[in-house]
């Protein structure tokens, strides 16, 4: 009797279990495609000529520290003046606080509300103590291995160039928009846009300028497919990430290093940061990352594409899965980044203040006020004060811009076009791009750099040996020109 009890409830375990599998294996076979189906143009023949007009910009040092060399700035435009001609003479310019530019290209149609494209002109500085690690000097500007070599190829002047490269092509041809396009070229999206893309956005919202869709750098296309699909991938940010600072201070009375009390300024200040490490915050799959697990995973081969299609049973798992590499849980979570520990001034004499910046980077979702009660709530030391950084950009998240719009669409469909085979996917930028200003002034805010490169490659932003092949950039013209062309059918 008590064996026949053990096979039938053998028998109904097996039975549930046929059951769960039969349930994910119909969810799976359901889980079709959402890409466009888009057959590939012509390729564009490009200019030659085009890839030194680019490495002569990035010899000019627009870096973005203060003070600015304004000069660099200078110089920078009335290159593009002369090399652009037909744009200089032909669109509309508008200059704001003395280095930003705002172009205008008139179209045909009034009633078809205008398109907007973004890049900036500054730079990073590179790193003074790394300088002999850049094989060519960082604003040599040089060409070599068929590559254009320096600070800005990708980051953001390669986009800059490619835009203007696009527009005086279409111009050469006669070609008239039958929108009207806006071009904002900002020159302190490094440090937070303030002067440039803030101010060029406030005018225009009092213009009462509304766009079908803006435009700005973001993500790219990685040519592995992510380690999830055989394919290019390339992935529109439809939302970004906001950023927080806080300080973290501890007073004390200091004193001799020969009797330190039980706690130090430091001490205490160090367990306060081990304790936020150590309680990171909840992981999310809403939102721009859903959506962007929901397209690559309808990519995918089996059974990858199971777990993706059953997000109802394994979102445990991805998210355990994400979790484990910097940049996927970066798109699940807001972060937590120690990135400036300030205390003593001599070995043995206790300092009497410790202080320590801390860097958020915001999911949405949530926002700097949210972020701030709850360090509050983890560290829960009176001793500690927390506050904002007033010198820093302290920034909420952006809304998540729809799938469902012309905007979108037509930058898949140029990308599909342009990079055949390249699976599109929405999703979340982690870092910041000039595009926060501008996402209350179109019906969507898209970001996206159209540029392919390695895993390996992504240390190149910010990082040494920045650089760009000459093949890349053509494309990155094809793609401006094409997405020029597709807006304005």
């Amino acid at each position: 009797m008590a064996l026949s009890r053990k096979h039938r409830l053998f028998r109904s375990l097996a039975m549930g279990v046929l059951a769960l599998l039969g349930i994910m294996v119909i969810k799976t076979l359901g889980y079709s495609s959402r890409q466009l189906a888009v057959p590939p143009v012509a390729t564009f023949p490009v200019d030659p000529e085009v890839h030194e007009r680019l490495a002569s910009g990035l010899r000019f040092p627009t870096i973005s520290l203060s003070p600015l060399d304004t000069q660099a700035f200078f110089a920078l435009d009335t290159f593009l003046e002369r090399n652009y001609p037909l744009a200089d003479s032909l669109l509309q310019r508008t200059t704001f606080s003395e280095l930003s530019t705002l172009l205008r290209w008139p179209g045909k149609t009034s009633a078809l509300e205008p398109v907007l494209l973004l890049a900036h002109k500054d730079v990073v500085p590179p790193d003074s103590n790394s300088l002999d690690r850049w094989t060519f000097p960082p604003f040599s500007g040089k060409m070599s291995d068929q590559n254009i070599w320096g600070r800005g190829a990708i980051d953001d002047k390669g986009s800059l160039f490619a835009i203007m490269e696009a527009v005086e092509t279409l111009l050469k041809e006669g070609y008239q928009p039958n929108r009207t396009l806006y071009f904002a070229f900002g020159h302190d999206e490094e440090t937070g846009g303030s002067e440039g893309a803030a101010v060029m956005a406030d005018w225009l919202k009092k213009q009462g300028i509304r766009f079908e869709y803006i435009l700005d750098e973001g993500m790219l296309l990685v040519e592995d497919g992510g380690g999830v699909v055989d394919q290019p991938l390339a992935v529109i940010g439809i939302a970004e990430k906001g950023m927080l600072t806080l300080q973290l201070q501890v007073n004390t009375s200091g004193g001799h290093s020969s009797r330190p009390p039980q706690e130090t300024a430091v001490g205490i200040l160090a367990a306060a940061i081990q304790r936020l490490q150590n309680n990171p915050f909840p992981a999310s799959l809403d939102g721009a990352t859903r959506l962007m697990l929901d397209h690559i995973g309808r990519e995918s081969a089996f059974p990858t594409k199971m777990v993706f299609a059953n997000m109802w049973l394994t979102k445990k798992l991805v998210i355990g899965q994400l979790g484990q590499n910097p940049s996927t849980n970066a798109m699940i979570r807001t972060t937590i980044a120690p990135t400036i520990f300030k205390a003593g001034v001599k070995s043995n004499v206790l300092p009497a203040t410790a202080e320590a910046h801390i860097n958020f980077r915001i999911l949405p979702g949530e926002t700097p006020e949210t972020v701030t009660q709850r360090v509050r709530s983890i560290i829960n030391d009176p001793r500690i004060t927390i506050t904002a950084d007033a010198m820093e950009d302290n920034t909420p998240p952006s809304p998540v811009s729809p799938i469902e719009t012309l905007g979108f669409r037509v930058i898949e469909k140029t990308i599909r076009e342009i990079f055949p085979g390249t699976v599109v996917a929405p999703g979340l930028v982690i870092a910041g791009t000039d595009s926060k200003h501008y996402t209350d002034l179109g019906r969507g805010t898209y970001r996206f750099l159209p540029l392919a490169l390695t895993n390996d490659e992504l240390s190149q932003f910010h990082g040494n040996d920045e650089r760009i092949s000459q093949e890349d950039y053509a494309n990155m013209i094809r793609f401006y020109r094409q997405l020029i062309l597709n807006s304005c059918k």
